[in-house]
């Protein structure tokens, strides 16, 4: 009977050539592969904050980030102005908003300058929660990005700058 294989460690062994970017052969171009690291980046990162918000939290990447915008807003967001930050239907931030309210997480006010609109606001239930949640998703995040040095992180952080106003001259040119 053979032992079992330590599938962690071979993965680490080769960790240069992990996700996507594994795909891509020598002859590719250093754009191709770079774009096909930070896919896989990206995903390797994602999975692994919304699988500890479930456990530590119960609660979902997309609750999550509706929270987080909340918070940056004391004074609460329009439903239209709330799926547009989260880049979602207005449906998706209605059934997020009734599932919240259920919980007494957020609240529905209407809204004085637009008696047809709400505005949509954390409790202070709701803010108390996201302060716990939010402690701890930095917490994690630092974590992830532990092995960078901070001079690369700056410079990562920077470079990655550079080309998102790149994407967005892109786009305003098309």
């Amino acid at each position: 009977m053979t032992p079992p294989r330590d599938v962690s460690r071979d993965l680490l062994r080769g960790a240069d050539g992990l996700g996507h970017e594994a795909r891509a052969s020598r002859s590719d171009h250093a754009a191709l592969k770079l774009w096909l690291r930070l896919l896989s980046c990206t995903t390797q990162i994602e999975v692994e904050i919304r699988r500890r918000l479930r456990a530590r939290f119960g609660i979902s990447l997309p609750r999550f980030d509706y929270m987080a915008q909340l918070y940056r807003h004391p004074e609460g967001l329009r439903m239209k102005a709330l799926s547009q930050c989260l880049m979602v239907t207005g449906g998706n931030v209605t059934v997020l908003t009734d599932e919240l309210q259920n919980e007494d997480l957020v609240q529905r006010q209407s809204d004085p300058s637009d008696r047809r609109s709400w505005r949509v606001c954390l409790t202070p239930k709701g803010r108390h929660a996201f302060e716990s949640m939010a402690r701890e998703h930095e917490g994690w995040v630092l974590e992830v990005f532990a092995s960078l040095e901070p001079a690369a992180l700056q410079h990562l952080h920077q470079t990655l700058g550079s080309l998102r106003v790149h994407l967005l001259q892109l786009h305003l040119s098309s």
